[in-house]
């Protein structure tokens, strides 16, 4: 494993007489943990990185790391400037052509060094997720008694894929996406540093934010995208790196999007009242649009929830959950497999009947409250639990609705300020039929209205007055009993 083949001892000399052919990605690899881009929480004073580099050993030696993040976040990179910096033996493998004979060999090998010259062996394993059970297994021994520092690297949950015994016999670090202050910050390096372009060109402003937009946090895209930028731009005999260059050489437009400027509002609102207005192609084109140009999965999510109660309500009220399932998938997710998950909701709601009943509801409620139409809570429905309340005469003539056979009660429940308000009025349009149905109905028999009358007569166990007719319950379909079967009135808190 440290002797390499003939071949890529070759393409190493290569490079190093002609280092411009190798990628800008692998020229700006950093050399230093302090060349790295982002990963700050990884890299402080201290940490197992830090302590694994600068050859921590003794009875708190640094253990083995398992380093876990989304592609371009630097896991490769943090292993190759470990390696330049341990003075031990640093051996490479990948689980993608590497097998359990491989690994068995390095061990083999770092087992003989410590015994004959003392040198430990660092172990970079990549794409360890990629190893079965049993490959997993032979690092065991190695990792727990130190004869290998082992670093793993993985884009996959490590809870689901590296076997449990290697869990726990390292540390889980976890990497995250780079900001877009970190890409910006190694494209200016990338485009000055003589490792780089060395100041042949300079980058827009323009071409740096559609760069980092494409990049989606991650520093080899970003590299990658700039040297193809760089290459337009160079053989057309510019000077400078522009919006069109970049736009040619990755083939991509730019998406007219500043997420901290008026296109962030503009096309937010577009989604929103395209959802409104029920046109669902144009619902996914803004909607493409800020997946494009990197907004946060999360506002979009959030924007949904907000029109589901917002402009659907009780049309549909499946609309929520939707949006608030959608929302917690995204968060668990990220992209780029959110982008279904937030199309599916959003043709769901642009789909979906309309109403503003329930936000025209509370608005109004609001209004009277802030006017100071509160009032007093009537006194048959204040506490009357504790001791004394009915000598005030809290809960006095309060009708326990289950004791009736329709569970309404002909009882006042508002302040007298506001009592007959009208706050919910809900629409003919989807679901929210059936609730129009089921408000006229209930308000009539909290009113006690004729029929509501009637049925209050015949609960009270009145002979004089006739039963009124069976009436068909909208809440439920069923005919309500007209024979009284309330046991009298009770009190509650």
């Amino acid at each position: 494993m440290d002797e390499p083949d003939l071949f890529t001892a070759a393409a190493e000399e290569r490079q190093a007489k002609e280092p411009g052919r190798a990628p800008l990605a692998v020229r700006m690899r950093p050399r230093t943990l302090d060349e790295v881009a982002g990963q700050r929480k990884l890299l402080k004073d201290g940490s197992p990185l830090r302590r694994l580099v600068s050859g921590s050993s003794g009875p708190a030696a640094t253990s083995s790391v398992i380093l876990w993040g989304p592609p371009g976040t630097g896991k490769t990179t943090l292993a190759h400037v470990i390696s330049q910096a341990v003075e031990g033996r640093f051996v490479e493998l990948s689980a993608i052509t590497a097998g359990v004979k491989e690994v068995r060999a390095v061990i083999d090998g770092a087992r003989r060094a410590v015994g004959m010259t003392g040198r430990e062996t660092v172990l970079f394993l990549d794409e360890i997720h990629r190893f079965s059970k049993a490959q997993q297994d032979s690092l065991l021994p190695a990792v727990e008694n130190r004869w290998v520092t082992l670093i793993a690297a993985t884009t996959e949950n490590p809870y689901f894929s590296v076997i449990s015994p290697l869990l726990s016999r390292s540390l889980l670090l976890t990497l995250e996406s780079l900001t877009d202050d970190d890409v910006r910050a190694l494209l200016r390096r990338a485009v000055v540093d003589e490792r780089g372009l060395g100041g042949a060109v300079e980058l827009t402003a323009e071409a740096e934010d559609h760069l980092v937009r494409l990049a989606g946090g991650d520093a080899r895209k970003a590299l990658t995208t700039l040297e193809a930028a760089a290459g337009a731009a160079l053989e057309q005999g510019e000077a400078d790196i522009t919006l069109a260059s970049t736009e040619t050489a990755v083939n991509q437009a730019a998406v007219r999007y500043d997420r901290d400027g008026d296109q962030h509002y503009d096309v937010a609102s577009a989604l929103i009242k395209s959802i409104r207005g029920s046109d669902v192609d144009a619902t996914l084109h803004y909607l493409a649009r800020m997946i494009e140009a990197g907004e946060d999965p999360r506002f979009i999510a959030r924007r949904l929830m907000i029109s589901a109660s917002e402009d659907i309500g009780l049309a549909d009220p499946t609309a929520l959950p939707t949006a608030v399932a959608a929302a917690q998938a995204v968060a668990l997710i990220g992209f780029p497999e959110a982008r279904i998950i937030l199309s599916q909701a959003a043709i769901a709601l642009a789909l979906a009947p309309k109403s503003n009943a329930a936000y025209l509801a509370i608005d109004a409620a609001l209004a009277d409250v802030r006017q100071g139409l509160a009032g007093p809570v009537p006194p048959h429905l204040r506490d009357a639990h504790y001791g004394g309340a009915g000598k005030l005469g809290h809960g006095k003539g309060y009708q326990y609705p289950h004791d009736l056979p329709e569970g309404i009660a002909s009882q006042q429940y508002a302040p007298d300020a506001v009592h007959g308000r009208a706050y919910y009025r809900p629409t003919r349009r989807g679901g929210e039929a059936r609730y129009a149905d089921v408000v006229e109905w209930t308000r009539g028999r909290l009113r006690g209205d004729a029929a509501g009358s009637a049925r209050a007569g015949s609960r009270a166990g009145s002979k004089a007055e006739p039963k009124a007719a069976p009436e068909a319950d909208p809440r439920t379909g069923s005919k309500a009993a007209p024979e009284a079967v309330a046991e009298g009135e009770r009190e509650a808190g």
